[in-house]
């Protein structure tokens, strides 16, 4: 799937305007210990490639229902598959949504506009591993 913008959640594609999209890369340990002379001992489980999105007025999304992408990212499910735009295609995984917010920009009757969407997604697993 080539992706002009938008992100696909469980196989649904959401034709958002996205204003950005930052990533986080995670180093998890399975320990770290520091020894009583100040060294560390650790052993990594891997890199975690985590994303937080943040989408435009939803005054300006295409084909997408905005209710239907706010009750997507706020579904009560463990995990998600995500794919998401890159450079080169598309980065896919397994994730769950750590957080969702967003801002009303206009309150008109019959509707409102929403602005300043925000959500967190974090990786299941690690996307490099020791």
């Amino acid at each position: 799937m080539k992706f002009e913008r938008g992100i696909s959640i469980d196989g649904m594609y959401f034709d958002i305007p996205m204003v950005s999209l930052k990533r986080t890369a995670d180093f998890l340990d399975k320990y770290a210990e520091r020894t009583e002379d100040g060294i560390l001992n650790r052993e990594m489980i891997g890199v975690y490639y985590n994303y937080t999105l943040t989408v435009g007025s939803s005054s300006a999304f295409g084909d997408t229902d905005y209710d239907a992408f706010w009750n997507k990212m706020t579904e009560p499910v463990p995990f998600h598959n995500v794919s998401i735009p890159t450079a080169s295609g598309s980065y896919d995984f397994v994730a769950y949504v750590s957080s969702v917010s967003d801002e009303y920009e206009k309150i008109l009757e019959g509707r409102a506009i929403f602005k300043s969407f925000t959500c967190k997604f974090t990786a299941r697993e690690p996307a490099r591993r020791a």
